[in-house]
């Protein structure tokens, strides 16, 4: 499939505005310090620490994105629990405290969702924070997505045009029964696996187990053992020099997306959608997904059985169905600009503003998250670098670090570096985002667009996933769609 040049040219267009720039990153982490204070003057949470999780941990977000908090009670080293009662008391405290201080305004309580959270704006930006109590395992998710960022650049790519343009479409709202961000991300997640060849593995190949029920008992020792284990699958899966090289342009993945979920509303009548195993799953013959309750199912590959499309309901599935059906057929054809199709008319504006005041849209200063490549589109992080912050340069566990300039992934850590008078000591800041070990030299030395399958067999083991045997066949192969 060959997309039109003009649409090539138009994503670059819209990832130069949607990348978050510096100012954006500041202002998040002077958000984070403040609710930390915040948290402080409530007496039943002192010791808690505010933790940044969502597409922000992800470097997913764009520069309008909100701000995913999660409250981590203190518990020693343990991991702590806390039942819904308690949480909700707890978030009732913090909406005080948060109402007798300046800052933040647009406050509100949820507290019988499926997660309590207490939802409010920040003054510093108007960015909107969804605060909520022991979230780790939303820390955990998001600490996955970055990490399956260093496999491919364009999925973050992806990530950030699909949300914009799903957003214009109104179907990129849990509130109003479509999608939220983090399963339009599974969406893209599902697509990259599904097309020809392959982008990305099952997510089971990345960690083969229910990432969820695994976060128990000693925090640091859970969280280095889901990091190792998707450590090694990731720098084998990069490392493998058997793979086929997937060579699609940004433009032609995203057409190819449109297509593949035009009829997203009636498979979904049958078939749901499961990012772990890589395919489309038939809801009857699978039990852990019964009964049939949701108009779209979406299993969290790390939380299964859970759907993250619960939200969804049948008329707005029909929406979001026509959404992708009008923009394929608008976009393969050429019928009109792609502008129009793409994005709200308050990012058009800025987009044209930009354009008449210089070719480049230099006037935007990107954080080097925001890095473009020789061909000109902007890039993400690249590679899996599951390092943690030292204060002045990224480490490893076996000892060796590397100075900031040469670091091929640019995490949420590194704009704490870029701002040290957000990160003094009596702000207490958990400064844990991104852990782990470094990838290979041979593993770095891989092209980013060089995202296959492989032919070599292997079996999983609980201990990274596979043995060197699989009478089976491929370990991740070009899957065919059924039923298309």
């Amino acid at each position: 499939m060959n997309s039109s040049p003009s649409l090539a040219a138009t994503l670059n267009d819209i990832l130069q505005v949607v990348n978050p720039t510096e100012g954006d990153w500041a202002k998040r982490f002077q958000i984070i310090n403040d609710l930390q204070s915040v948290v402080q003057t409530v007496d039943i949470l002192r010791g808690a620490t505010v933790e940044p999780f969502g597409s922000f941990v992800s470097n997913l977000f764009t520069r309008w994105g909100d701000l995913d908090i999660s409250i981590e009670l203190p518990n020693g080293s343990y991991i702590p629990t806390a039942g819904k009662k308690l949480k909700q008391t707890l978030l009732l405290d913090v909406l005080k405290a948060l109402k007798s201080l300046s800052g933040f305004h647009g406050i509100k309580y949820i507290s019988h969702a499926r997660v309590p959270i207490l939802k409010c704006n920040s003054n510093n930006g108007n960015i909107s924070c969804d605060i909520s109590i022991n979230n780790l395992s939303g820390q955990m998710k998001s600490k996955l997505l970055f990490w399956i960022n260093g496999i491919d650049d364009r999925f973050r790519d992806m990530v950030l045009i699909v949300k914009e343009w799903a957003k214009a479409h109104g179907i990129n709202d849990p509130k109003t029964g479509t999608f939220n961000s983090y399963s339009l991300s599974l969406l893209i997640i599902f697509h990259f696996q599904t097309c020809e060849p392959a982008i990305l593995p099952p997510l089971s190949e990345i960690y083969p187990g229910n990432m969820a029920g695994d976060l128990f008992g000693v925090r640091a020792i859970a969280e280095k053992n889901i990091e190792d284990i998707c450590s090694v699958n990731i720098n084998r899966i990069k490392s493998d020099r058997s793979r086929v090289i997937n060579r699609s342009s940004l433009a032609d993945l995203f057409i190819s997306f449109l297509a593949k979920f035009c009829d997203i509303n009636s498979r979904a009548l049958t078939q749901g959608i499961s990012p772990y195993n890589g395919q489309w799953e038939d809801i009857d013959t699978n039990m852990i997904w019964q009964p049939k309750t949701y108009a779209l199912f979406i299993e969290d590959p790390f939380e299964q059985p859970a759907n993250c499309a619960r939200a969804v309901g049948q008329r707005n599935l029909h929406k979001i169905a026509q959404a992708f059906q009008t923009s394929y057929q608008k976009l393969s054809t050429n019928q009109t600009h792609p502008l129009t199709v793409l994005v709200r008319p308050e990012v058009l504006s800025i987009i044209t503003r930009s354009q008449h005041a210089g070719p480049g849209m230099n006037q935007l200063r990107l954080h080097p998250q925001g890095r473009t490549n020789q061909a000109g589109i902007l890039r993400g992080p690249t590679g899996p670098h599951l390092q943690t912050y030292n204060g002045n340069q990224y480490q490893n566990r076996n000892g060796g670090s590397h100075s900031q300039t040469h670091r091929g992934a640019h995490g949420p850590t590194q704009a704490q570096q870029r701002y040290p008078s957000q990160n003094s000591s009596n702000k207490r800041v958990n400064q844990r985002p991104l852990q782990g070990s470094q990838s290979t030299s041979e593993s770095q030395s891989q092209s980013q667009d060089e995202v296959v399958s492989n032919n070599d067999t292997h079996k999983r083991n609980p201990s990274n996933g596979y043995s060197s045997q699989n009478p089976q066949g491929q370990r991740w192969r070009v899957r065919s769609e059924r039923n298309e």
